[in-house]
């Protein structure tokens, strides 16, 4: 274990995430909303503790392993996520628990949108605008921005990428060097902000709110300024640049990049997972808009459309936005969003869940086993893109799986253990490990109700979420620390 290298680079990355404390004390002191003072005082704080880890060891210059990687990316996102939690602590508005703090920066840095905030619409612009950086600073991830911005990450930097960034296929780069990759996918994720906030900001939002949604948008968290979320600005133009740019955020990005290279729409035709990703979006908007029109819900078909089609984006891409109270609807809509969201959107997006193209291997897998039944002696190859998948990838994928539901069933227990009802402790967990955000029974509205106890095993769902579960599960085994 590279204990020095490890060290050093956790310390930098906390005096990195020190930076994101001025945006939002700028914003604070442009509205005299007073709470600069607390994202200053944090500032300092995760800079001494940053130099503190760093300057001893500012000297080691050795090569990272996998394994180091893996390390390096949990400490990183718990440390970050911690000092994440210092502004909101710092504040008088809202007043909140140390566990509230962070739950409330573990939700908005993992890109899950649960919120224990009531009265969002009331609290001070500082903050408003924090929650929704934080979002966006965690959407691409603090590794990736890591190794794209700090030249002293190169050493190590694929082991940080492999172990970060989503998808069953991580060793595909855009780029012969590692650091460029990084760069390439910032600058794709940076661009696509900077055109949502255009977009909403001509379609009638202030510059504050197009800032703050792009922010949580692209990086599909859900955060909003406004307690009602989108369905605040009651506005189907405003609804529609929404669903139009939670659906880029969920594709691969680095479909977004071949694409932008050629100056071609066909790599994104030719790919098997977005082609999928999108019939999903369709028939599953379909069955919502129907059966939202079906049941009088919506009488007129026009809403029905226009709110089935929202809550199913939302959903499937882990935005977690919502123009209507889903968790309200009768019949089998609400849990119909939260499975679809534990589908998730494109690998290599900023989405949660299990992604399309885990779905899809799975899928295919089942498709050959049921072939096998009638031809025991046949050879079935799975194929994605042309290409036959190999069978340690199979393996990972079906792995994944079963921690995947695995962690479902246990952390739900847990929550039912801590005296929430079967409804919310299965959706909660089940959006919190998504990264959707929302969910049903106690937790629709907002969490703010939960006990103290399951905030921490939320929190800590979310993170094991974001990290692709393998990630973070992969510490708890006793080989991980045998040297």
């Amino acid at each position: 274990m590279r204990r020095l290298v490890i060290q050093q680079i956790v310390g930098l990355l906390l005096i990195l995430s020190s930076l994101l404390m001025f945006p939002p004390a700028a914003v604070s002191w442009f509205y005299g909303d007073g709470t600069y003072k607390a994202f200053m005082e944090s500032a300092a704080i995760l800079v001494v503790l940053g130099v503190l880890l760093w300057w001893p060891v500012r000297k080691q210059r050795r090569d990272l392993r996998l394994r180091d990687g893996f390390l390096v990316v949990v400490v990183s996102w718990l440390t970050v996520g911690l000092g994440g939690a210092m502004p909101l602590l710092f504040t008088d508005q809202p007043q909140l628990s140390a566990v509230d703090a962070i739950f409330e920066a573990m939700s908005g840095l993992t890109t899950t949108g649960a919120t224990i905030l009531v009265g969002i619409d009331e609290l001070p612009k500082g903050i408003l605008f924090y929650r929704q950086l934080l979002q966006w600073f965690g959407g691409m991830g603090i590794i990736v921005l890591a190794v794209a911005i700090l030249p002293m990450l190169r050493i190590g930097g694929m082991q940080l990428y492999r172990a970060e960034t989503p998808g069953p296929m991580k060793d595909n780069k855009l780029t012969p060097r590692i650091t460029e990759t990084a760069k390439a996918l910032w600058l794709i994720y940076l661009a696509l902000t900077l055109i949502c906030v255009l977009a909403y900001w001509l379609g009638g939002m202030t510059m504050f709110d197009a800032v703050g949604h792009a922010f949580s948008t692209i990086a599909i968290g859900g955060f909003s300024t406004h307690d009602q979320s989108i369905g605040y600005f009651d506005s189907t133009l405003i609804e529609s640049i929404t669903m139009v740019f939670m659906t880029l955020a969920g594709i691969n990005f680095a479909l977004h990049f071949v694409a932008w290279r050629r100056a071609s729409t066909l790599p994104y035709i030719q790919d098997a997972e977005f082609r999928v990703y999108i019939i999903l979006l369709i028939v599953i908007g379909i069955i919502a808009s129907a059966a939202l029109y079906l049941s009088d819900i919506y009488p007129s078909l026009g809403n029905a459309i226009r709110y089935g089609f929202f809550q199913v984006i939302s959903s499937m891409t882990t935005t977690g936005f919502s123009t209507a109270s889903f968790y309200t609807w009768p019949g089998f809509l609400p849990l119909m969003l939260i499975i679809i969201a534990s589908i998730g959107a494109c690998a290599g997006s900023t989405g949660g869940g299990l992604k399309v193209i885990r779905v899809m291997l799975l899928y295919r897998q089942a498709i050959r086993e049921i072939h096998h039944l009638i031809h025991p002696n046949a050879l079935v190859p799975i194929k994605m893109g042309g290409k036959s998948m190999s069978g340690k990838i199979m393996y990972a994928v079906w792995g994944f799986f079963f921690l995947y539901i695995a962690a479902l069933g246990i952390l739900s227990m847990l929550l039912s253990a801590s005296g929430l009802d079967a409804v919310t402790a299965f959706s909660a967990i089940a959006a919190c490990l998504s990264n959707l955000g929302p969910a049903l029974g106690q937790a629709g509205p907002h969490y703010a109700d939960i006990n103290p106890f399951a905030k921490l095993i939320l929190s800590f769902a979310m993170l094991l979420g974001r990290l692709e579960i393998f990630t973070l599960l992969v510490l708890f085994t006793p080989a991980f620390w045998r040297d």
